[in-house]
């Protein structure tokens, strides 16, 4: 080929290959542009973040439905969802069931809320703030209440501004900047920007200190949800992140009151570590009250004092203290138990810089300042109730732990629970009104209850009295009322076993009847000449008196013999000596015109006569005694049985010496003399 035809090819390719680099660079840099112009657009306004994530909350849901839920997914670790109980779930669930509770109805995620729950990330939905335990009476009436926080702000506009501002300052200085209401909150590009800048350079010089690059949003995330209220790594992180930013759209794509909400709940609910006390603390209504001893009320209103004469002083103390729990709220216990003194010199430098970038003003800077962070101050003090007036509510709480297997009310008080109870607040209420005026001796007077053997006579107020109240309907017998009027935490009705002569003869009736009725299984089958040769011991009255009746009556029902045994009658004498393990004993009756009387059990039970039931006793304990196979009662009454020669043989002996050693100490340091006159 010619040269000058070469050359020509070469010209006509280099002007190819210019165009095509040339488109090249072009569509990168358009792209380089684009991506900028993007940027430019998204990173300050969120605009596509917020409709599609938007979108997507959409689909995060759930409804309560009637049966168990088919699928579930319940949180394994996190401060608060441990505190709450929804970590315990599962567990709770399993405990209830064995015991015969079932589930009416159960909340259902939707299958993308679930399947973002499988990736890692937090359900999205709006958290309380406050929540406890709640237990309503039978009428919905609450009956027992606990909230954690116990003071919290109601609403953002109940927030002293001053606070808001010096939060936002040193942790969230976008926050509230609403030129883009779209914005997402959980992220702030340039604060996450120089997070990362810093932990490169901490990477080659260890000593650097790395400012946190999280939002106020994300921590709420960390110390709510993840495990220990930590972030372990850049995984963790990005889990807070992402359910952050779920989280603030769940309203839609304008996030201006998500960001509102976001600093309502983080003053609500901050971790401010654990008091002697009080446990863990959360919050700043909390934490003021534990850590200082500050009313939370007094402390808003001073905060939103004018900042003149004593509304500065008392401005001033107030929000050095609160400001002191923001800068605390980063090591909490190493600041408020280790080290309270570093905690007022970081509390110190941030009120110059506070007062430098024009926060707050000079003038409460410098008195802030003179003030010394002051530990250890007595609490206000609580509204308290009595012992006497938390006893119902204290027994549901007891059996309430039991059935979930918690130890301590402290726990359970702060789970996120409401509870019915069989419980009447008004009746319980009345009852134990009544019961602490049983304590007041005009009240006696005035109702002739000082009348001969009620309380005529000694302290009433020492008395104690308890009560308990069922109402029987379709469902069995449900407790209505429980009360003392002992002001103790101890439960006389749960506590204590009372061997009262009333109970007691309760207790007999009802074994005499069982002894009846298992009577009446074992003979009413039988015919006459049946229960002719049945060989029954004397000593045995209860079935004597059994087999006779079924001999005679005409009516063999069980009803039938169960009253005609109450009808059983017995003497009321006192004049008898009645033999048991512990010696000889007598009695008497509570009335004397009762002592030369004959009549019913179910008269006596009435009237609580109390040598009828003695006698019944014995009836009963001979009844048993004689039913055991080779017992000692069935020995003695065999003459020809060998082994009633070896009582016999052991009770002389053992009551020969004990006329011995009577005899002996009687004599033992006296002449002969002596004995013959003795």
């Amino acid at each position: 080929m010619p040269a000058s035809h070469s050359n020509q090819h070469s010209i006509k390719k280099r002007p190819v290959l210019r165009a095509f680099f040339l488109s090249i660079l072009i569509l990168v840099l358009l792209i380089i542009g684009s991506v900028a112009v993007f940027l430019s657009i998204e990173l300050p306004s969120s605009r596509f973040q917020a409709r599609y994530l938007t979108q997507l909350v959409r689909e995060l849901s759930f409804k309560v439905e009637e049966g168990p839920s088919p699928l579930t997914c319940y949180p394994k670790y996190g401060t608060y969802d441990t505190r709450m109980g929804y970590t315990r779930l599962a567990d709770f669930r399993k405990a209830l069931t064995d015991k015969g509770f079932g589930i009416e109805r159960q909340a259902r995620i939707s299958p993308r809320m679930y399947e973002l729950s499988q990736w890692g990330l937090f359900p999205t939905y709006h958290e309380k703030v406050q929540a406890g335990l709640t237990i309503l009476g039978c009428n919905d009436e609450t009956i027992y209440s606990a909230r954690f926080p116990e003071r919290v702000y109601q609403d953002y506009t109940d927030i002293p501004l001053v606070l808001v501002d010096s939060l936002l300052f040193i942790e969230n200085r976008e926050l509230l900047n609403f030129r883009y209401p779209t914005r997402n909150p959980a992220i702030e590009w340039d604060r996450m920007a120089k997070a990362a800048m810093d932990r490169g350079i901490q990477f080659f010089k260890p000593a650097h200190d790395v400012p946190g690059g999280s939002t106020l949003a994300t921590q709420i995330e960390k110390y709510r949800h993840s495990p220990d209220g930590m972030t372990r790594d850049v995984a963790d992180k990005l889990r807070q992140m992402a359910s952050a930013s779920l989280r603030v759209y769940l309203d839609g794509e304008n996030t201006v009151q998500a960001r509102y909400r976001i600093v309502y709940e983080y003053l609500n609910t901050v971790p401010l570590s654990a008091a002697g006390g009080v446990g863990e603390i959360n919050g700043m209504g909390d934490g003021m009250w534990a850590w200082y001893g500050v009313d939370f009320s007094a402390f808003n209103q001073a905060l939103n004092a004018k900042e003149s004469g004593q509304g500065l002083l008392d401005k001033a103390g107030m929000f050095k203290h609160a400001l002191s729990l923001i800068v605390a709220q980063r090591r909490p216990s190493g600041f408020l138990l280790a080290d309270p003194s570093l905690l007022e010199n970081q509390t110190n430098a941030h009120l110059r810089l506070l007062a430098k970038e024009g926060v707050i003003s000079q003038a409460l800077r410098d008195e802030a300042l003179k003030v010394k962070l002051h530990f250890g101050t007595e609490r206000p003090p609580q509204d308290a109730s009595s012992f006497i007036s938390r006893k119902a509510s204290n027994a549901a709480r007891l059996q309430l732990a039991e059935l979930l297997g918690i130890q301590r009310f402290y726990d359970l008080d702060r789970l996120d629970l409401t509870v019915s109870s069989t419980l009447h607040r008004q009746t319980q209420k009345a009852v134990t009104d009544f019961l602490v005026k049983l304590k007041d001796p005009e009240f006696l007077q005035q109702n002739g209850l000082t009348v001969q053997r009620m309380l005529s006579r000694g302290d009433p107020g020492k008395v104690i009295y308890s009560f308990n109240l069922y109402e029987l309907g379709p469902y069995g017998a449900m407790k209505r009322v429980q009360a003392d009027n002992l002001d103790q935490p101890f439960d006389i009705n749960l506590g204590t076993k009372l061997d009262l002569g009333s109970t007691a003869k309760l207790r007999t009736l009802v074994t005499y009847l069982e002894i009846i009725a298992r009577l009446h299984e074992k003979y009413a089958h039988l015919d006459g000449e049946g229960m002719h040769a049945l060989e029954i011991s004397p000593n045995d009255r209860l079935s004597r008196w059994a087999v006779d009746y079924l001999l005679t009556t005409g009516d063999r029902s069980l009803d039938a013999m169960l009253d005609a045994a109450l009808e059983r009658q017995y003497s009321a004498s006192p004049k008898e000596t009645f033999y048991t393990g512990g010696g000889n004993h007598t009695f008497s009756n509570f009335s004397r015109k009762d002592d030369n009387s004959i009549m019913s059990v179910k008269m006596a039970m009435r009237h609580s006569v109390n040598l009828v039931f003695i006698r019944l006793m014995r009836d009963i304990a001979h009844h048993y005694m004689l039913q055991v196979p080779g017992s000692s009662a069935r020995v003695l009454e065999d003459m020809e049985n060998p082994v009633r020669r070896e009582y016999l043989e052991r009770f002389a002996d053992q009551e020969s010496k004990v006329f011995m050693l009577r005899f002996y100490h009687k004599y033992r340091d006296k002449t002969a003399k002596q004995i013959l006159e003795t």
